[in-house]
Formats: C-alpha cells, structure tokens, sequence
C-alpha cells in the first residue's frame, strides 16, 4: 500500500483507493502526476510464508503478462503503460477503465440479447486474433475477463496465464491453468492448445452471456469431465447466435471454424441477420466423431485435481475440518432461498415480495426504488465462490475489509433493475463492525455527494463462505435506517446459508 512505499511509485504513481481485490492481488485507482492523468496499477500480493521459487515464479507470472500485453496494441486489449518494481513486488500501471465486465453484466441483468452478444464476441474476437498474430496465446477467456467500458469497448483483460507460442510454461509439468468451464477440451486432455482453444473459450463465454449459464454446470471435477465427453445443451435463448456456438463448441479442435469463419458468422447475428450453417458443421451429438480417447476420459479426476491445486491460493491448503460451529459448503446452494419471503417484503417495503432472479452467483430482489442482492463473494485464484477454505475466506474477508479501511472515498454506481439506470457519483463510507452477523463482518454505506443514504453493503464470513449482502433504498430516511436494516437482512440470509449447507 502507499503507505507502506513511504510515497508515490517510482515518484510518480499515487495510490488513491483500491477498485478491486483478489487472491493475487489489488487493483489501485492511481493519478500519474508526470502525466496528470488516473490509471489502474495492479499490485501483486505475495503470500506470506511463500518458498522463494514460488515467489520468484509468482513474480514472473505477473512481468509476463505486463510484457505479453504491453506489445499488443488493440482497441480490444487494456494497454499497459509501464511495470515496475518497488518493495519487491510487481506493479502494473494500466489504462484506467469504466464499466463493469461481462460477468457482473450478466448476473446484474440475465441473458443478455443474442445481438448484443454477438456484437461482444466480435469485438473480442478481433481482439484475440491480434493475439494469435503476435504469437500469443490468452488461455483464460471468460465473462470476468470481457470488461464492458462505457465507450462502447470491449476489452480483453488479465493476461496473467497468457503464453507466448515459443515460451515454456512457467507451472510444475501436468499443472493446468485456467478457469473450469472455460477450458478447451484439448487443454483438458494435456494438449498445449492454440487459436483454437481461444475461440472454444471465447464461445463458452458468450453461450454463458446469452443463455445466463455457462454450457457445462455442476462441481470442477464434474465440469471437466462434461467438457471433455458430453457435447454443450442446445442453446434455448441464443436465436440466431444458437448454430455459431454449437459450432465453436465442438469437443473436436479440427472441426471448429477458423477464427475468419467465426468472426463472419458473430458480425452477421450483430446485424440482426440469420448467418448461414450448414448443419454437418453442427451435427448432433450422436453423428459426431469422439476425438478424445478413453484415457483422456479417465484421467478428469487428475485433471481437475492439478487444477484446483493451480488456482488455490499459494499456502492455503485444505484443512481437516471446517471451523466449530460453522457449516461447510461443499456445492453450490440456491441463493434465493437464503432470504425468506416475510423480510424480502420488509425490506422492499411490500406486502407481494417478488420472487427472487438468480443470476451468475447471486440473486436480486427488486422493486422501483429499492432491491436486495445476495452474492457469494471469491478471489482472483479460487474462482469458484463454494470451493473456498475457511483459511481463504479469513483471507478474502480481511482483504475486502482493507478495501474499505480508508474511506469515505467517492465512486459512481447503477442498478438497472431498481430503475437507477444513469450512473451517479456517490461517497462509499469506512468499514463498520458488525458485531453479531456470522462469524465475522463488517459494512458500508453509500451516500449521495448531499449525503442522501442509497445504499448499504455487508460483507459476512460463514465457515468457508464470504457472502456480500447490498440493500438499496432510494427513499431511506437516514444512513444508520439504512444499515440497520442491512445488518439485519444479512443476518437473516447467513441463518438461511447455514440451513442449507
């Protein structure tokens, strides 16, 4: 932190307020006083405890993605405008963008209309095929990694796995990286993958964008083996878009379009026109040829144990058992059912609450004028919000807590669905303890710059579980109305997580 750094970066860089944080570090809102300009600087965090190979492998990772993406110049990829070193750890000073990427978009408003999808995958398929031309490849495309900007870009983000087609793998051999879900199946057999596994990962993610859920759901171990041996479920929602991502999602890298094909047939659903398929480039699963061999097939359960290894945070193995008195999570719960109807009313002030809308990792509750998110909150390395540790999530939740141990800061925020649908600058509060709510937490409340109250935030930790409660009420009659009844609504959703663990 700048503290810390006793001043600014390399004398120019000063630090302002965290916009984001994870396992593998912070994401620092930063003035460039040479320059007089904000950007984003991405600071490493190195565990604690950490061998020095795997601090110097770390370290690597991360000048490798500065280096990666600071020679690929595209609309489509964030530019890095310098990498430095300072307290031993990288910093990546980035171009400052303003959005939300294509995972919260999604979880914020369902699937999303098979044009506008498209239009995404075109942007992002331009984006990846400058990629390809520089000889790299990015090996972790999916919704999290598509930021929206409010220019109208969409921009490739976080080249921290990316590879150069000549450069060997910095991880220990048979140690997959990447995102379960989003992988290709070749990666999944062992295969070093190419252009072609970018594109099934491309496709996944915009199957994930206009259907509202990824192609392949369930465990890690259960993903990878439906990605490696079942064919994707026939789009419901995708229209038009529907025969272009059968056909990129094909188990079989030799039977995909080429990224040209592909990025013709993307442009033709955008401008609202029907793209031609032939339907022997989509065969139904029973007419497809089984590419994988059955030791592939049998190895999944290896596969997704080197991967979940790969993304677990660096000393925070798994424990024996979870903590006293303090549930588990061992899959995926339905959020919707965490709140009971009775206090969705209350807090919407109705007497017909509606019912819930699960999305990507959450679940909203609205009316014009007031909503309730719940949302199961994860890092940059564990990706799946259930397959925490209770070590991690400790870690997770102090991380956020820093975040907000500096307030008040300004920001902006929206929510389409309780009719907020302009951006609007708001003050976000310090933290508050919140002394009784799981078995740790802490709040914040967001005000108008006249410190009207609009919303406040709780975080919770719950054994293995970092949830994240927001309750908004435009018409609140003060700040500490406003978190009160936050505090209680989060309370209230950690009860029901614990029931359903």
């Amino acid at each position: 932190m700048a503290e810390t750094l006793g001043g600014p970066l390399a004398g120019r860089y000063h630090l302002l307020h965290p916009l984001g944080s994870g396992g593998m570090g912070t994401v620092w809102l930063a003035r460039d006083a040479v320059l007089d300009r904000q950007v984003a600087v991405k600071e490493l965090r190195v565990p604690d405890g950490l061998a020095e190979r795997d601090r110097a492998e770390l370290v690597a990772r991360v000048m490798r993605e500065a280096e990666v993406t600071a020679r690929l110049r595209h609309p489509g990829i964030a530019a890095v405008h310098d990498v430095l070193l300072e307290g031993g750890k990288p910093w990546i000073v980035m171009e400052l963008l303003h959005g939300r990427d294509l995972a919260r978009e999604v979880a914020a408003r369902g699937p999303l209309p098979p044009p506008v999808v498209a239009d995404v995958g075109v942007r992002v398929l331009e984006a990846l095929t400058a990629t390809h031309a520089g000889g790299v490849q990015h090996r972790d495309v999916k919704p999290g990694n598509i930021f929206l900007s409010v220019d109208g870009r969409a921009v490739l983000t976080d080249f921290g796995i990316a590879r150069p087609a000549d450069q060997t793998a910095l991880t220990e051999a048979g140690l997959l990286v990447g995102t379960p879900g989003f992988i290709a199946p070749e990666r999944l057999a062992g295969e070093p993958g190419g252009p072609a596994a970018d594109l099934w990962s491309l496709a996944a993610t915009l199957y994930t964008a206009v259907e509202g859920v990824p192609p392949h759901q369930g465990t890690h171990a259960e993903v990878i083996r439906a990605t490696l041996t079942q064919d994707v479920r026939p789009p419901r929602l995708a229209g038009p878009l529907g025969p272009p991502l059968v056909w990129m999602l094909d188990r079989d890298p030799a039977r995909r379009p080429d990224s040209a094909t592909a990025l013709g047939l993307l442009r033709e659903v955008a401008a609202g026109r029907v793209p031609e398929v032939r339907p022997d480039r989509w065969a139904a699963p029973g007419r497809r040829r089984r590419w994988i061999g059955l030791a592939a097939a049998v190895g999944v359960l290896g596969v997704a144990a080197a991967l979940l290894v790969a993304l677990r945070p660096a000393g925070d193995r798994p424990v024996s058992r979870p903590e006293a008195a303090s549930p588990t999570f061992t899959k995926a719960v339905d959020l919707c059912r965490a709140l009971p109807a009775a206090e969705v009313g209350r807090l919407l002030g109705t007497a017909r609450p509606p019912a819930g809308r699960l999305g990507l990792g959450d679940c909203q509750w609205t009316v014009t004028g007031a909503g309730v998110e719940l949302s199961a909150e994860t890092d940059s390395d564990t990706r799946d919000p259930w397959a925490l540790t209770p070590a991690s999530a400790r870690t997770l939740l102090d991380g956020l807590r820093r975040e907000y141990a500096t307030g008040p800061r300004d920001g902006t925020w929206i929510w389409y669905e309780i009719g907020l649908d302009t951006r609007s600058p708001v003050t976000v509060s310090a933290a508050h303890p919140v002394p009784g709510v799981a078995d740790d937490a802490f709040a914040s409340d967001t005000t108008t710059p006249e410190g009207r109250a609009q919303a406040a935030v709780v975080y919770f930790r719950l054994g293995d579980l970092v949830g994240r409660l927001q309750y908004a009420d435009l018409d609140a009659p003060s700040t500490a109305d406003l978190r009160r009844r936050a505090v209680e609504a989060a309370g209230a959703a950690a009860d029901g997580l614990r029931g359903l663990a």
